[in-house]
């Protein structure tokens, strides 16, 4: 797509607005304990971007909708399980520096979650364990397959829209950077009013939590943008964007409740130890970028 500076400034005008004026209502729904609309708003978030596009451009044509995988199946696979290979080593390394944090009984499922749900797990003959095990396996199957059809509406905007525009006028590492910090901000509203990833009680909080969001948005739209400029496929990034959110969890809930002010820094991918394996591969992939184009 030729996007022009108008057009730009048309996207992220939209694109902020309409996403922090849901996120400020998310987050009244989300403290009044009503999480049934607080999830739904969340979603409807994710779609304000391809909605932004459309506001600007007036078409959604050269996104790259129809696969065209003759060749690049590879990156199929590498979407769907970076993130889960990812994310478990990224739980590896938070667990090794924070042992006392384990735990396989489902004291954070519970605290998160509610006691019912453990009921209903004893009531299937499940145990934590074996829940754990059966998320993980649709966070590789497929979860990001389902995961995909809401986030095609983030990735239409950020990878397909805001990302090439910002490469053309700075360069491709400086573009993403850009577009990785202004893709984490827009999620600050939420970050703020409801706790979103990182909870309110944690050390620094919002501040440290809204700040390291940019990081990992950076380093995994680093990953996801690679991915889009493989294929050309704009559900190639989509699918990537549906495994981060199928397997994200995971590891949370395989910690102690008395953690839960310090997913911070752990143990899914969003903390600043978890975080570690993305921010590696974010490098690796910047370096390559620049050995083809220096500038």
């Amino acid at each position: 797509m030729n996007i022009t500076k108008k057009q730009f400034t048309v996207y992220m005008l939209c694109a902020y607005l309409s996403a922090w004026v849901i996120q400020i209502i998310a987050g009244i729904f989300a403290n009044q304990g009503n999480t049934a609309v607080y999830q739904l708003l969340l979603m409807l978030v994710m779609l304000m971007p391809i909605f932004s596009v459309l506001t600007a451009s007036k078409s959604l044509k050269g996104l790259g909708w129809t696969p065209h995988l003759k060749g690049k199946l590879k990156y199929l696979f590498i979407a769907l399980w970076i993130p889960a290979v990812f994310g478990t080593i990224g739980a590896v390394l938070y667990f090794l520096l924070f042992p006392d944090a384990f735990d396989l009984t489902g004291d954070m499922l519970k605290a998160q979650v509610g006691e019912t749900v453990l009921q209903q797990l004893e009531a299937q003959d499940l145990t934590v364990p074996m829940y754990l095990a059966v998320s993980a396996v649709q966070a590789v199957t497929f979860a990001p397959f389902l995961n995909m059809i809401p986030a095609v509406g983030e990735e239409a905007g950020w990878r397909g829209f805001m990302y090439p525009y910002l490469k053309e006028k700075f360069g491709t590492n400086k573009g993403r950077i850009f577009g990785g910090i202004l893709w984490g901000a827009w999620h600050w509203p939420i970050m703020i009013l409801a706790g979103y990833e990182y909870g309110k009680n944690y050390f620094g909080a919002p501040f440290i939590g809204m700040l390291f969001f940019c990081v990992f948005a950076t380093t995994v739209g680093i990953f996801f943008d690679m991915l889009y400029e493989k294929t050309n496929c704009i559900w190639i990034p989509a699918l990537a964007h549906g495994a981060v959110n199928a397997f994200g969890s995971i590891p949370v809930y395989l910690m102690k409740s008395d953690y839960a002010d310090q997913l911070i820094f752990g143990a899914s991918y969003i903390g600043i130890i978890s975080g570690i394996p993305f921010l590696i591969l974010a490098v690796i992939i910047c370096l390559k970028a620049k050995k083809v184009n220096p500038s």
